[in-house]
């Protein structure tokens, strides 16, 4: 066997061992996120926040959110065409610019009451 050969062997088989690592390491912190998600809608459903139906759909959806970055990006790997961008004239609309102002507000307002509530409790 000539040395180029042994070469291609040790890169195919390392290339093997690193994707199957990969995923290891993926499907691991995939099952640390959903332990992690339980144990929270668990805390939640004691409180009486949620119930178990909840519970169970909010881990599942989790899991869900977990997984589809990486469906995502293999879409997006396949279709290398460049977005197509659209320039809006703010003279043309200008009410519904400003709907759209007055939801992103309700919505940092939202976000950072939720934020609060968070750090609320954690500190107890």
């Amino acid at each position: 066997m000539n040395p180029f050969e042994n070469i291609a062997k040790k890169a195919f088989y390392l290339g093997v061992g690193l994707a199957n690592y990969a995923a290891e390491q993926a499907n691991e912190k995939l099952q640390e996120l959903k332990v992690q998600g339980q144990k929270l809608a668990d805390e939640m459903v004691a409180r009486g926040e949620m119930t178990t139906e909840e519970a169970r759909k909010f881990v599942d959806d989790l899991v869900k959110q977990a997984q589809q970055p990486t469906v995502e990006a293999t879409k997006n790997e396949e279709n290398k065409q460049p977005r197509p961008i659209e320039i809006i004239d703010e003279d043309d609309e200008p009410s519904s610019q400003n709907q759209e102002n007055e939801n992103i507000d309700k919505l940092r307002n939202q976000v950072e009451s939720l934020q609060e509530e968070l750090r609320r409790l954690q500190r107890e």
